[in-house]
């Protein structure tokens, strides 16, 4: 599917926030529209993970991210934002990475900032949520939450780079999870070699 659509992405406070630059990049450069939500540890981990200054945040976001395409940042807060209404059209919302505490949040319909706010829209009108979650080892209650989270129609895709396409480099590791995502979401891309292929 290669028409431009709308989607919402969540980087959250999980080690991995690479996945949801590249994400979102690879979203904005097939078109897309994205707005993005970004956590107060999701500032963390870019600090710490991708060495970035995120002092001056603006600056930090055009360094990470194509913000002259079709992007939309929206900050944690901002209630009033569109995608905090389930009569926005969204075509569906990724939080990649997700932290345990955030998926907790949605299992339990607490919509405390903009982020929680969507993923509950996302649910309550049948739409696709998409959770990354990067933790390990995972005890019950991260299991509980998820299988919450996916009866109530939600996907869960765990950063699981798998090896059958003989990874070389890092970004080979980052471009599958990516592009599992992406499959989930009918997006197309190239990111990685399907087995068969």
């Amino acid at each position: 599917m290669n028409t431009k659509r709308i989607f919402t992405v969540g980087i959250t406070g999980a080690s991995g926030a690479v996945y949801g630059v590249r994400f979102v990049n690879t979203l904005l450069r097939a078109g897309h529209r994205v707005h993005l939500i970004i956590s107060q540890a999701g500032w963390q981990v870019f600090y710490h993970e991708l060495e970035e200054d995120t002092s001056d945040r603006n600056a930090c976001l055009e360094r990470l991210f194509e913000t002259d395409k079709d992007l939309h940042i929206h900050s944690l807060q901002d209630f009033s934002a569109p995608i905090a209404s389930g009569s926005y059209q969204n075509d569906g919302m990724i939080i990649i990475p997700c932290s345990m505490g955030t998926l907790a949040k949605i299992s339990q319909g607490i919509s405390s900032n903009l982020l929680e706010r969507t993923a509950d829209v996302m649910l309550k009108e049948r739409r696709p949520l998409i959770i990354v979650p990067r933790e390990t080892p995972l005890h019950s209650i991260h299991l509980g939450n998820m299988k919450t989270i996916g009866d109530m129609g939600g996907t869960i895709v765990p950063a699981m780079p798998g090896f059958y396409h003989m990874p070389k480099t890092m970004d080979d590791l980052i471009n599958f999870v990516v592009g599992k995502v992406l499959d989930q979401l009918d997006v197309d891309h190239d990111l990685f070699t399907r087995w068969g292929e």
